[in-house]
């Protein structure tokens, strides 16, 4: 397939995701069956970010032309892709890359996750078969090329020992903060509230923390925080919650609590489930600085940073790790 026959097809893909077919609610649905922290609307909003914010024929237009992708490659690499299952469609982005690349993938799917990437892979085998030459899925990613993985700090060291003799991408474990000044519109912590709950918080894009001045009020932001009040009623979520509670009255800890979300102050950006972290700050460009340095940190939300309410919409350049995975690929050709 040449380039443009590739962003055609993933055009088409787009707009089946952005469709109503009986074939794709039912898929979505099986998706929610499988893994009981892809509840429905937020298998929604992951699936129309991809299709809105990746799969538009303006956009991988552009971001090809910016790596001058190639029509075809005359020897492509065969790509093996490990998949974390965190939310749904995480491991979509590099799929994407490998493809428009003129490489081909090898996939291994999370089980968390594999419904959903399984079925729009399947999509494009109907519309074209020789995308079949192109994506493939396999249990062992053996004898390959080169490899993009995406896990936790412990499974990194697994794949460094196995893909670093490869050209490789390596990710561990990321998260997201954001710095309030205490001048936030209730807009503005509405939005914010998105960035802390979607997904339940399980994404690497997910602020776990925030940073706040001295006597900063906290009354606005928990308000904010009890966006999402059904939360309380999914059982996965409820057992974090109360176990988390308990930890902090039985150690004594100060909280801060809105039957939603547990507020406490913690200098660690990670933050475990139905909990977000605070910490104070005085200076915010030395805070920037400290920041910015720090490899744990996905992206930043505040004003002048990533908006409020768009740490979960990431661009086709807004690459994972920070590693621009465009630029790997294209290395692979020469």
């Amino acid at each position: 397939m040449i380039l443009q026959e590739r962003i055609e097809l993933l055009c088409r893909l787009g707009q089946y995701i952005n469709s109503n077919e009986p074939e794709w609610l039912a898929v979505k649905e099986r998706a929610y069956n499988q893994n009981q922290w892809f509840v429905p609307e937020f298998i929604d909003s992951a699936t129309k970010n991809v299709a809105a914010h990746f799969l538009q024929p303006s956009l991988l237009t552009k971001w090809a032309e910016k790596y001058q992708i190639q029509d075809r490659l005359e020897k492509p690499s065969e790509v093996g892709i490990v998949m974390a299952g965190n939310i749904p469609l995480v491991g979509f982005h590099d799929l994407l890359s490998v493809f428009v690349s003129g490489h081909n993938a090898v996939i291994k799917p999370s089980s968390k996750d594999e419904v959903l990437i399984k079925h729009l892979v399947k999509k494009m085998y109907e519309w074209e078969v020789t995308v079949q030459n192109h994506i493939s899925f396999a249990e062992r990613l053996n004898g390959l090329d080169a490899y993009i993985a995406t896990g936790s700090n412990n499974s990194s060291r697994y794949f460094e020992y196995y893909f670093g003799k490869y050209p490789h991408i390596i990710r561990q474990n990321r998260t997201s903060i954001a710095i309030l000044d205490g001048t936030e519109s209730a807009a503005e912590l509405d939005l914010l509230a998105d960035d802390v709950l979607q997904y339940f918080g399980l994404g690497c894009r997910n602020v776990t923390q925030v940073y706040v001045p001295k006597d900063y009020d906290f009354k606005p932001l928990l308000a904010a925080l009890k966006k999402y009040p059904d939360f309380i009623d999914y059982h996965k979520y409820k057992h974090n919650f109360d176990y988390h509670l308990a930890l902090l009255i039985m150690g004594g800890k100060y909280y801060m609590n809105n039957d939603l979300v547990i507020l406490t102050e913690n200098v660690s950006p990670f933050s475990p489930v139905s909990q977000l972290h605070y910490a104070f700050y005085e200076d915010r460009l030395a805070l920037l600085n400290q920041l910015n340095q720090d490899p744990s940190i996905q992206c930043i939300v505040g004003s002048g940073l990533v908006p409020f309410g768009a740490a979960q919409q990431p661009s086709l350049t807004d690459y994972a790790d920070g590693v621009d995975t465009m630029a790997f690929l294209t290395g692979l050709t020469k």
